[in-house]
């Protein structure tokens, strides 16, 4: 059910007690990073197998008198679910979006909006690398508006509307002469992350999309259910 309701609806109702609509909610942060990995076409389906330990900032474990050392296989893109844990040095994306320690049994996760949400979202290196992969497929379409509208539905679940698509349009035309002008400035958005990039394609292009990529990413339309 939509979680859209009318001015009368939510007067009447303001708690929902009725059921009259659906919950409007953030993705949790399994969701978010397993999401971002299936619409980059990196995410790894298969069941079972040991935990997987993927990019996290150097020294945390030290804290603990423990290493960490990250996989360099293709591991790293299963899903969340087999993230290695270690309650007193939890993954801190994860953290992030309010993933337990395991520390206690919950009924219920607290649901924050913090700015180190956006931060980890325009940073983490399993974002930045899945945003380029998708920028690739982008690159890749028939035409800007088509790869961006396709972007979109794989990372929103819906077709953008008229006045969004213009708007990532502008950013990418606008991003393109920017890295053309400067390609320092997009060796960030290609070098990220393990995964391969296709050679024949024009590498300002994947790096602008990468933008374009991140910025729907980062949008309430990706990382909140309704």
């Amino acid at each position: 059910r939509s979680s859209q309701a009318t001015p009368a609806q939510r007067e009447a109702d303001p708690e929902n007690r009725w059921l009259g609509r659906g919950p409007a909610v953030r993705l949790t942060a399994e969701m978010l990073r397993d999401n971002a990995l299936f619409a980059s076409g990196l995410l790894r389906t298969d069941i079972g197998g040991r935990s997987i330990k993927p990019y996290q900032p150097a020294g945390l474990w030290e804290i603990n008198s423990a290493s960490y050392q990250a996989d360099t296989t293709d591991v790293i893109y299963k899903r969340s679910l087999y993230i290695v844990t270690k309650r007193t040095v939890p993954h801190p994306t994860l953290a992030m979006f309010d993933a337990s320690d395991r520390s206690a049994c919950l009924s219920r996760r607290q649901q924050t909006n913090t700015p180190l949400q956006a931060l980890a979202l325009l940073n983490d290196p399993a974002y930045v690398e899945a945003y380029r992969k998708i920028g690739e497929q982008m690159t890749k379409a028939s035409d800007v508006t088509s790869g961006i509208s396709d972007a979109y539905r794989r990372l929103t679940g819906v077709s953008p509307q008229p006045e969004a698509l213009q708007l990532l349009e502008s950013l990418y035309k606008r991003t393109l002469e920017r890295f053309r002008s400067n390609p320092e400035k997009a060796k960030g958005w290609l070098k990220t992350g393990r995964a391969s990039m296709d050679p024949s394609l024009d590498q300002m292009r994947i790096a602008a999309n990468a933008v374009v990529a991140s910025t729907i990413m980062n949008s309430d339309a990706a990382i909140t259910k309704r």
